[in-house]
């Protein structure tokens, strides 16, 4: 009889044991909930872009020739005028030599040149003098004319000459002087593209054997903003970004210009917007990539409501938005739920504003400040605080 009383008992347990489980199983799900706050929010756009010097300076060569001395390294820091590379000069010396010869050959020629004028001219005036007596044919008078004219236009021509020499005389020292390679500006080499002995051509294009920044305390980001977003862009707003080379360090900087050229990639179209940055502490450095966040404007002590709510919607059949129920049709905009009496969402339809991917302004609608609109549903048997977005509140529901 014993017996019989406790495997009654257990067969009572596990029958109320299944019966529980199965009205667990059975149960409506529960939903995860978030207030109705009222707060900031700050209208943003982000993008990325690359930082680079205000000022990047590249120096090339005009002659070519082979690198003979380098003066000047990575991270040097040059003044303007220093000698930061010499090119062999021995050919350019050689070359002035040349273009002085050829100078002083053709000044030569000049002196011969005004000697034959003043001895053709002599004798074009002795005949003239000696026709009207008949001593001299007038066909020597008209010969000697000829000679002084000629000797006369060839005097111009040595002057000509000796002007030419002088110009390429001039070219060739200053080939020289562009054999010494000086900085143009003050600032840092961020870039050394020739070793000593190599070869330099500039028969076709300038080649580039430094580039110097002349200034690496301010830095620029040139970003590249949706042509959807570059509308609300504008000169003097406040930027926060980031770079993988410092992740726990934010810094900041304005926006100093707005370009209106745009830039066509893939047939996706941006703009340059280009912010100043203050790099006292040299932290940043050329070609970094930045991720940007342009800060528009700032929505003081406005209500607002999680991103989740305006995605929500229920797996069940919810009750009819209270709008409609109130003005008979749907309302444009966003549409959010709230748990009715019954324990089931109730649509709302709600006007919402500006946002900035995680809070939207809420502009109108039946909801106040503290109201609990509904993020998500909670999994079955968990709790109420379980994989919870931070400043959200929860709640389970049956």
């Amino acid at each position: 009889m014993k017996k019989l009383l406790i495997g009654v008992v257990l067969a009572a347990a596990l029958a109320a044991g299944g019966y529980l489980c199965l009205k667990k199983e059975n149960a409506p799900p529960g939903y995860r909930t978030a207030k109705v706050e009222r707060g900031q929010i700050v209208d943003t756009i982000t993008a990325t872009g690359t930082i680079n010097a205000v000022t990047t300076v590249s120096v090339g060569s005009q002659i070519s020739g082979t690198i003979r001395k380098l003066f000047a390294d990575f991270n040097s820091h040059v003044r303007k005028g220093e000698v930061i590379a010499q090119i062999d000069p021995r050919l350019l010396e050689a070359a002035v030599v040349q273009a002085q010869g050829n100078l002083e050959n053709n000044k030569a020629a000049l002196v011969k040149a005004k000697v034959a004028v003043t001895d053709t001219e002599r004798t074009y005036r002795r005949n003239r003098e000696l026709l009207p007596n008949g001593f001299v044919a007038q066909s020597d008078v008209d010969t000697s004319q000829t000679a002084y004219e000629q000797a006369a236009a060839q005097e111009k021509s040595a002057e000509a000459a000796v002007t030419q020499a002088g110009g390429a005389l001039k070219v060739a020292r200053t080939n020289l002087e562009y054999a010494t390679i000086r900085s143009p500006v003050d600032g840092i080499v961020i870039s050394r593209n020739v070793d000593v002995g190599q070869t330099v051509a500039a028969s076709f294009q300038t080649p580039t054997l430094f580039t110097i920044a002349q200034d690496l305390t301010k830095m620029q980001i040139d970003t590249n903003v949706d042509e959807s977003d570059i509308g609300r862009a504008a000169k003097g707003q406040d930027v926060n970004f980031t770079v993988d080379a410092w992740p726990e360090k934010t810094f900041t900087g304005k926006v100093s210009q707005v370009r209106n050229a745009p830039i066509v990639t893939q047939n996706v179209v941006t703009y340059d917007v280009v912010i100043l940055v203050d790099n006292r502490d040299l932290l940043l450095k050329p070609g970094m990539t930045a991720n940007v966040t342009i800060q528009v404007k700032k929505y003081e002590n406005i209500l607002k409501i999680p991103n989740a709510a305006t995605r929500f919607r229920p797996a069940e059949k919810s009750q009819e938005p209270l709008w409609m129920l109130t003005k008979g049709k749907e309302s444009s905009g966003q549409r959010v739920y709230t748990l009715g009496k019954d324990g089931k969402p109730v649509a709302l339809n709600v006007k919402t504003g500006v946002s900035n991917g995680s809070y939207t302004e809420l502009v109108e609608g039946n909801l106040k400040e503290g109201d609990f609109v509904i993020t998500g549903e909670a999994p079955k048997g968990s709790s109420s605080s379980g994989g919870s977005p931070p400043g959200m509140g929860f709640g389970r529901f049956r």
